[in-house]
């Protein structure tokens, strides 16, 4: 069998090597930054069986999570806390001296994109570095998880070097994550992969000890790609680049399947057999948003640039464009089925998050869809099962309904744009006695097209000409 050998390493030695380092013990972990993220990791290590300190600056986020209630909204997040509670081994402050003593400081604070441009706004990072430094000591490691642009792990660990004690040999590992929403507890116990990005003369310790941190998943079989801090960096990025332009492929195809009478699920599961592409990440809608991708694709482009290499990732301002073009869509497809204008058209927006089995709202399609149609003139009512909070908190010049009943309540048009199950499943006959039309735009291809001709809907769904004989596409976006 091949391996993947690096720094005196290799992928398949990584449950071997787990095994010997998990009998020394659980570690004491400090997490920096209570996010989807460093929540949702503080958590799992302490369930695993680690002593964990998680900080951060906001007193009423650290309060709520100390007190079992996450401030947002994460499938099996509240049931986990509540488990590990009992345990002690899990505490939540802003109190960065309780992390003194800790064998490994993750970093996990959020990388925003930067206001006026497109590049990734690291100042938390900097600043998580900065507070961290001085407890460290020389047995001590910390680790990177942030999505951060190319150079910034050396940077960092400069930083901290600065401030360290002075006797003090700072370690650093970049270990991106790659959690997804809706599943980030399991994409933490059970990833797909660890990515180590190690440099200079502890890098073997350096291996180890984080070893020791993941012993539990490298025991069962996940595999770990040891490599520079440079890659480390670019995995993420670079995943969730391909991801998107994945995406916007297939959004391209509606553009097209729309025009010339074709069907984009159809032309979707084609190709998807071919197992060089397969069928995950071709579900064609409104396309992607969220924290990730859309923020992603635009700070590599824009490190890229930094870097004097616009043109090796040129194509991504098209994914993007791609991309923002079926948010478009959506909105003149009101015009259209409306008689060709959007004044006074009552619209029913299914969804605000930009996924389901999420409140997350950043970047949302539904929320920007329902924005440029209210500024056009339309009446819009949004309801979201889980995301409502933040959707009034992001976008307050909306209208919002209590319930799926109450938003399409006299509706001329209904839009689902968040593919939550009870949008799916929603019965097309008893909410045709609600709307004023009963015409619908399926902007995920996730309901059952036939049973909505059947009970006397227009329906519409995005690339794809033949309502009557639709059926909802099966596969996720993430």
């Amino acid at each position: 069998m091949l391996t993947h050998q690096q720094f005196g390493t290799s992928v398949d030695d990584a449950p071997a090597a787990a095994d010997a380092e998990q009998a020394r013990g659980p570690l004491r972990i400090a997490v920096i930054g209570t996010g989807y993220l460093g929540a949702v990791h503080a958590a799992c290590m302490a369930y695993q069986g680690h002593s964990v300190v998680a900080v951060d600056a906001d007193a009423g986020k650290a309060a709520a999570l100390a007190a079992g209630r996450p401030p947002f909204f994460e499938p099996g997040l509240e049931e986990l806390l509540a488990e590990v509670a009992p345990t002690g081994r899990l505490t939540f402050t802003t109190d960065y001296a309780l992390t003194a003593g800790s064998d490994v400081f993750f970093l996990c604070v959020g990388t925003p994109q930067q206001q006026g441009g497109y590049a990734a706004d690291t100042t938390y990072v900097y600043a998580a570095a900065r507070s961290v430094a001085p407890y460290l000591t020389s047995d001590s490691l910390v680790v990177g998880k942030s999505t951060v642009p190319i150079g910034t792990a050396a940077a960092v660990r400069d930083t901290m070097a600065a401030l360290a004690p002075a006797e003090v040999t700072v370690r650093l590992v970049w270990n991106p994550e790659f959690l997804r929403e809706g599943v980030a507890i399991q994409d933490t116990l059970h990833p797909d992969r660890f990515v180590y990005g190690v440099q200079g003369p502890t890098a073997e310790a350096d291996i180890g000890l984080l070893d020791r941190v993941y012993a539990t998943s490298l025991a069962d079989g996940t595999p770990r790609v040891v490599t520079d801090y440079v890659t480390a960096e670019m995995v993420k990025t670079a995943a969730n680049s391909f991801l998107a332009t994945k995406i916007s492929f297939i959004n391209a195809m509606a553009e097209i399947c729309e025009s010339a009478g074709g069907d984009v699920v159809k032309l979707a599961e084609a190709i998807g057999h071919d197992e060089r592409i397969g069928r995950k990440f071709l579900g064609a809608g409104v396309g992607f948003g969220g924290g990730c991708l859309p923020k992603d694709i635009r700070a590599f482009r824009a490190r890229a640039e930094e870097l004097g290499l616009g043109q090796s990732l040129a194509f991504l301002h098209e994914v993007d464009g791609i991309n923002q073009r079926r948010r478009d869509r959506v909105v003149d497809l009101v015009a259209q089925l409306s008689g060709g204008g959007h004044a006074g058209v009552r619209v029913a927006i299914l969804g605000a998050a930009f996924k389901p089995h999420s409140d997350d709202v950043r970047d949302s399609p539904a929320l920007s869809i329902a924005a440029a149609l209210q500024d056009r003139g339309a009446h819009v009512r949004v309801f979201d099962p889980k995301a409502m909070p933040n959707a009034k908190h992001v976008a307050p010049q909306l209208q919002y309904a209590a319930d799926m009943w109450d938003a399409c309540a006299d509706a001329d048009v209904v839009a689902v744009l968040t593919e939550w199950p009870e949008f799916r499943t929603a019965d097309p006959v008893a909410l045709a006695n609600v709307v004023r039309r009963p015409v619908i735009i399926d902007g995920r291809n996730a309901l059952p097209g036939s049973a909505w001709t059947a009970a006397g809907w227009t329906y519409h769904a995005l690339g794809r000409a033949a309502a009557a004989s639709a059926l909802p596409r099966k596969d996720s976006h993430s």
